[in-house]
């Protein structure tokens, strides 16, 4: 298991400066954001080219919606996702993220034929096709990020999304843990998590109340001892609030997450 985080905590004058923080502090990865991505990329490439630390992600950053009625929202989705995906590729990156939908059902409900929900996922299945597709075709991986019910009505457990992927059926197509949205809607984390097994290619940390791990009640060790079990050796990138001076937060939230493992 390797430590990351989202580039946008890390302080620094340049995306070098950020990646040279990174490594200092005893990170391996760092995550980027899709939106305006094709603007930095390059940069970022030159930042991660003689580092330790290497991108593992992209995190979602299309505009559009998969699961809107509006057609033309849809196929933006679709096409601003497929161009992100292929610069995850290019960076080497695990995958990039995508969460369907924020707050409740936008397709109508036609109950008795089908219900809102119903609609969602057979439509999210015809679109991850697609989607999945073109990441097998470029070399990386479409990753579905469960969320917590207070952000989204679909997706928020782990099943959930192990059942859409299960569904198309594509290997580029597999699932991320977020130990915040697991600390509101699973049971057990590590029970979750070792029964998701190897459908789990990334990890999203925060704690509890949602800053950096170590300054809240999540049990952070049970679950890096599921993810140990069930042989995950990706990345674990911070997506959180930082309490306090960040030159001192991510270096000392480095060193828990290690004594946590």
């Amino acid at each position: 298991m390797k430590i990351a985080s989202q580039l946008r905590l890390v302080p620094g004058s340049s995306i070098k400066e950020q990646i040279d923080n990174l490594q200092e502090w005893g990170y391996e990865g760092v995550e980027v954001h899709g939106r305006d991505l094709a603007d930095t990329i390059d940069d970022v490439k030159k930042a991660v080219a003689n580092s330790s630390v290497k991108v593992c992600t992209v995190c979602s950053g299309y505009r559009g919606c998969a699961l809107d009625p509006d057609p033309a929202e849809r196929d933006i989705m679709v096409r601003d996702a497929k161009e992100i995906l292929s610069m995850a590729a290019d960076l080497g990156a695990v995958g990039m993220i995508m969460a369907p939908i924020f707050g409740p059902p936008r397709l109508p409900d036609l109950s008795p034929l089908y219900s809102a929900i119903e609609l969602e996922k057979l439509l999210i299945a015809k679109i991850v096709e697609q989607l999945g597709a073109h990441a097998e075709k470029v070399g990386t991986l479409l990753l579905f990020e469960p969320l917590q019910r207070g952000e989204t009505h679909f997706w928020n457990r782990l099943e959930e999304a192990i059942g859409c992927a299960e569904m198309v059926g594509n290997p580029h197509v597999k699932i991320m843990a977020d130990f915040f949205h697991m600390n509101i809607e699973e049971p057990r984390i590590d029970e979750s998590i070792r029964k998701a097994g190897d459908w789990i290619r990334h990890v999203h940390l925060a704690d509890s109340h949602r800053a950096q791990p170590g300054t809240g009640h999540t049990d952070f060790k049970s679950g890096f001892a599921a993810l140990k079990e069930i042989g995950f050796q990706d990345y674990m990138a911070l997506e959180c609030g930082i309490e306090g001076d960040r030159t001192k937060a991510l270096p000392a939230c480095a060193e828990f997450l290690r004594s946590c493992m």
